[in-house]
């Protein structure tokens, strides 16, 4: 990448990053994540053993599954409007007209978006792991940066689905619309759903697997499983299918990769949409 890129794009990420850290809705929304370390924390949860986990283990699964549920729904709700919101604005305009190229303004927006969205869910991970370590209890430091990458990877997925639904949306509601139905969707096509529909149109539990794992949130949340229950025990049967199809190292990988290509392509095709219909 050369300066003439490298500059702007640093630029516009810092911009979207100030921006976003002085909007009401990043307050709430580390308000929320702390919240819920925080509540997490006093439950006193650490000190107690369900179903084999223990410590700081069973603290950071609770954690990484609710994060599973609101995390996505936050990233989209506030990233679609990032472009649609502007364009409503009517200062969409006025900030292509500045000497920035079009793809330095569009990855930095992303870019800076990204280290605001991601900061508060990180942090409160490490507020816990400090907390484990001044009471004395062991930290897995294997889990929790495995952990940490499945949020990585998670962040960067629906950061990139919102930017495409942001450059396609006219108006913010239709926007935020889009959003709340893609979220909806991905959240029934967790594998609880699935196994009614095997259950009812007997297919077979390959199918039913295969399905389930094009769903972003549903490899985040076996990969967040697997972490901590090496033998998808509180899967039940479709813990062999996975298993015998990736092993727990494969599975671990895809479950970091698959999510990471999913945003990727979706911000690359938002972007090919974005600088077709505004250069026009």
């Amino acid at each position: 990448m050369t300066n003439s890129m490298l500059k702007p794009l640093i630029h516009t990420a810092r911009l979207e990053y100030m921006e976003s850290i002085r909007a009401r809705w990043f307050l709430v929304y580390s308000l929320v994540f702390g919240a819920v370390m925080v509540l997490l924390l006093a439950s006193g949860l650490t000190e107690s053993r369900v179903m084999g986990f223990t410590g700081l283990s069973r603290t950071l699964t609770t954690y990484i599954q609710i994060c599973m549920a609101i995390l996505p729904i936050f990233i989209l709700i506030t990233m679609v409007r990032s472009v649609a919101g502007d364009r409503e604005a009517g200062v969409l305009e006025y900030m292509l007209a500045l000497p920035v190229p079009l793809g330095a303004w569009y990855w930095g927006k992303l870019l800076g978006r990204y280290v605001t969205v991601f900061l508060p869910v990180f942090l409160a991970v490490v507020v816990a792991v400090i907390w484990a370590a001044i009471r004395g209890f062991d930290v897995p430091w294997t889990e929790f940066l495995f952990s940490t990458a499945l949020l990585v990877s998670l962040t960067w997925c629906f950061l990139g689905i919102g930017m495409l639904i942001s450059t396609i949306a006219k108006t913010s509601d239709v926007a935020q619309g889009a959003a709340f139905t893609v979220w909806l969707v991905m959240l029934l096509f967790l594998d609880l759903i699935l196994l009614g529909a095997m259950v009812r149109e007997q297919m077979p539990h390959e199918a039913v697997v295969a399905i389930a794992l094009l769903n972003p949130m549903q490899v985040f949340r076996t990969a967040s499983m697997l972490v901590f229950d090496p033998e998808l025990i509180l899967m039940g049967p479709a813990a062999h299918v996975i298993l015998d199809a990736f092993g727990r190292t494969g599975f671990l990988i895809y479950g970091f990769v698959y999510p990471a290509v999913f945003g990727t392509l979706s911000a690359m095709l938002g972007f090919v949409l974005f600088r077709r219909g505004d250069l026009q």
